[in-house]
C-alpha cells in the first residue's frame, strides 16, 4: 500500500513540475532619442524598445527578470496586479518593498503567478519614469485550459501612454518646487504611437489589421500618468471578457473607460466581408477637473481590414473612407458609473468569487486634494498664492521614507521609519461632497495600518469636493478585491450596505472612486508583507495620495513572508 502512496505522490509531483515552467528576462534600463510630434527627446526605455518587452508566462509559472539599470535615474519595476504571494520584496515601488535599483546596480525580481490568467503589466515605480517605463504582461491559462469564451483568431496588446515634449522628471520637479499643477501632456498614444490626429504623426500610426469574420482579443491596457480614457472601435462593438486578470460575465459595448492602473481584454469581431471602409480607434480622456488640469486630447489608432480581392500582396488600400466613433463628453460620470456597474464576476463553479461574506476590520477613507501652507515668506502657485497642492487619505498626505518600509518591518526596525496609527476614519468628519471647509490644510506623516493575516477587511473609499470632485483610481498592491458598492453623495453606513452585492461583485487591482461619489471593496488580508495603496493618476500620488497596510505573518509556514533575497538594493 505505502509503494503505490509513494508512486502516486511521484507521478503528481512530476505533473504538477511539468505544468509550470521558469521564464527568464532581462531587462536592461538605459536612454535613448525618440522623436514624436516633430521633435526628439531622451527618454528611459528597457531594452531599447518604447513600449517595453512583453513578459509572456503561463498561470503557475515562476517568473525571473534581471534588471540592469544602465540609466542616470534610480529605478525600480512594479509587476502591477501581479499577487506577489510571499514575495513582496519583487513587488517594486520604491522606498515601500525596496530601496531603488541605484545606476549602474542590479536586482533580479522572481515571483510566481498563482491563480491568476489575463493581462496585467509593468511599469517603473519611482518618480515620474513610468512615462516610458512600461510593456505589457500577458498570463495564458495553464497549458491545456481553456478561455471561458471562444479563443480568438489572434490576441493583440493595445497600450494607451502620454506623451510629453518636455522631459518628465523636470515636469514633476518643477512643479513640486512651486507647489503648482504640473504642465499637462501633449498628446496621448496607443503603442507608443501618437497617430494621424496629432501634428506630423500620421507616420507614426497603430495599425491593427484585419481579417473579415476573424475575431481578435485586444489586451487593452492604460499606462498614461494622469488621464482615463474613454476607447471606442467605430463600426465594432467590444465584448468585455476580463478586467485585472479576472474574467467577468461577457459584456456587449460600443465605447468602454479605463483608468491609469486597468486592463480590459475585448473580443472584436471583424465584419464578416470586406467592408470598403477603414475604421478609427479612438481613445480620449475622462475628467471632472478644472479645464487646463489634464491633456484635453484624442489619439486615434487605425484597423484596416484585408481586401480579399486586391492583386497587391498587403492588401490593404490606402484610399478607402475613414469612419469615426462618438465618444462620451469628457466630464460624462453618468456613462462611467453606468459602466463600471456593469462589470461582474463570472462567479461560476471553476472561477468562483470569494467575496469575504463576514467582516473582521471596517476602514472609511476620505480620498481628495488639500493644500500644504507655502513656505515662509515664499510665495506659491497652489490654488493661493500662499499654497501648494497636496493630496491626502484622511487629511494623512503619505511621506516616502529613506529606506525601505518592507526591510523596515522585516526586521522590526519600524522606529523612526514609519508609525502604526494610520487613522481608519475621518479625525475630523465634514460634509464631504458638500462645501469644503474653510481650513484645507493636511497633515503629513509615514503612517501605516496592521492587519492580522487572514483577516477580511471592508473599506469604503469617500471622495471629496475639496478643490473639486474628482475621480480618483485606487490600486492595491498584493491582492485583488472585491468591488461591493459604489454610489454618490456622502457614503450612508446605515442605508448603503444593504445594496451591496455579495454574490458577484467584480474583482479588480484599481477601482475609480467616484467624482463627488463613495466606492466599498472587500478583501482577505492573506498575503504577509507590506503594500502600497495610492490612486493611479502620478499627480496625485507625488502630492501624497497614498498609504499603506502592514499584513502580519500568519501561523502556518505557507502563511509567512519569505526572507528577502541577498541582492535586494540597499538605500
Amino acid at each position: 500500500m505505502a509503494a503505490v502512496l509513494v508512486a502516486a505522490m511521484v507521478v503528481v509531483l512530476s505533473v504538477s513540475v511539468a505544468e509550470s515552467a521558469t521564464v527568464e528576462y532581462q531587462f536592461d534600463v538605459a536612454t535613448m532619442n525618440v522623436t514624436r510630434l516633430c521633435g526628439s527627446k531622451s527618454i528611459v526605455v528597457v531594452n531599447g524598445q518604447f513600449p517595453g518587452p512583453t513578459v509572456s508566462a503561463r498561470e503557475g509559472d515562476l517568473v525571473v527578470v534581471r534588471v540592469v539599470n544602465k540609466a542616470q535615474y534610480n529605478m525600480s519595476i512594479h509587476w502591477h496586479g501581479v499577487r506577489q504571494l510571499r514575495s513582496g520584496w519583487a513587488d517594486g515601488p520604491a522606498y515601500i518593498t525596496q530601496c531603488p535599483i541605484q545606476p549602474g546596480q542590479s536586482y533580479v525580481y522572481k515571483f510566481t503567478i498563482t491563480g491568476q490568467r489575463g493581462t496585467l503589466w509593468w511599469h517603473a515605480h519611482i518618480s515620474w519614469l513610468r512615462a516610458t517605463v512600461y510593456g505589457p504582461i500577458v498570463i495564458l491559462p495553464k497549458l491545456g485550459v481553456p478561455y471561458p469564451f471562444a479563443a480568438p483568431y489572434k490576441e493583440v496588446p493595445l497600450m494607451f501612454g502620454e506623451w510629453w515634449k518636455a522631459d518628465t522628471e523636470a515636469v514633476i520637479s518643477q512643479a513640486l518646487q512651486t507647489g503648482g499643477g504640473p504642465n499637462v501632456s501633449d498628446a496621448f498614444t496607443i503603442n507608443g504611437l501618437p497617430g494621424p490626429l496629432y501634428n506630423c504623426s500620421a507616420k507614426d500610426t497603430f495599425k491593427l489589421k484585419v481579417k473579415p469574420g476573424k475575431t481578435y482579443m485586444l489586451r487593452i491596457i492604460n499606462a498614461a500618468l494622469n488621464d482615463e480614457l474613454f476607447f471606442s472601435v467605430a463600426g465594432h462593438p467590444l465584448t468585455i471578457v476580463d478586467v485585472d486578470a479576472v474574467y467577468i460575465k461577457p459584456i456587449t459595448v460600443e465605447t468602454l473607460l479605463i483608468t491609469p492602473g486597468q486592463t480590459t481584454n475585448v473580443l472584436l469581431t471583424a465584419k464578416p466581408s470586406y467592408p470598403g471602409a477603414t475604421y478609427y480607434m479612438m481613445a480620449a480622456p475622462y475628467s471632472t477637473a478644472a479645464s487646463g488640469t489634464f491633456d484635453n486630447t484624442t489619439v486615434a489608432g487605425i484597423l484596416e481590414y484585408e481586401d480579399p480581392g486586391s492583386p497587391s500582396s498587403a492588401g490593404f488600400n490606402k484610399n478607402l473612407p475613414v469612419l469615426r466613433p462618438t465618444l462620451p463628453q469628457i466630464n460624462d460620470t453618468s456613462f462611467v458609473s453606468n459602466y463600471t456597474a456593469k462589470l461582474r464576476s463570472l462567479a461560476t463553479e471553476e472561477y468562483p468569487a470569494g467575496v469575504p461574506q463576514e467582516v473582521d476590520r471596517r476602514f472609511f477613507f476620505t480620498v481628495g486634494l488639500g493644500t500644504h501652507p507655502c513656505a515662509v515668506n515664499g510665495t506659491c502657485q497652489g490654488p493661493t498664492n500662499d499654497s501648494r497642492f497636496a493630496a491626502a487619505v484622511n487629511n494623512v498626505s503619505f511621506v516616502l521614507p529613506t529606506t525601505a518600509l518592507l526591510q523596515s518591518h522585516y526586521t522590526g526596525m519600524s522606529s523612526g521609519v514609519y508609525s502604526s496609527n494610520f487613522p481608519a476614519v475621518p479625525q475630523s468628519p465634514f460634509n464631504y461632497t458638500g462645501t469644503p471647509p474653510n481650513n484645507t490644510n493636511v497633515s503629513n506623516g509615514t503612517r501605516l495600518v496592521v492587519l492580522s493575516y487572514g483577516d477580511a477587511v471592508e473599506l469604503v473609499m469617500q471622495g471629496t469636493s475639496i478643490l473639486g470632485a474628482e475621480s480618483h483610481p485606487f490600486h492595491l498592491h498584493g491582492f485583488n478585491f472585491f468591488v461591493v458598492g459604489q454610489g454618490f453623495g456622502n457614503f450612508d453606513p446605515a442605508k448603503d450596505p444593504a445594496k451591496y452585492n455579495l454574490v458577484d461583485p467584480v474583482e479588480r487591482n484599481t477601482v475609480g472612486v467616484p467624482a463627488a461619489g463613495w466606492v466599498a471593496i472587500r478583501f482577505r488580508a492573506d498575503n504577509p508583507g507590506v503594500w502600497f495603496m495610492h490612486c493611479h493618476l502620478e499627480v496625485h500620488v507625488s502630492w501624497g495620495l497614498k498609504m499603506a497596510w502592514v499584513v502580519q505573518d500568519g501561523s502556518l509556514p505557507n502563511q509567512k513572508l519569505l526572507p528577502p533575497p541577498s541582492d535586494l538594493p540597499k538605500c
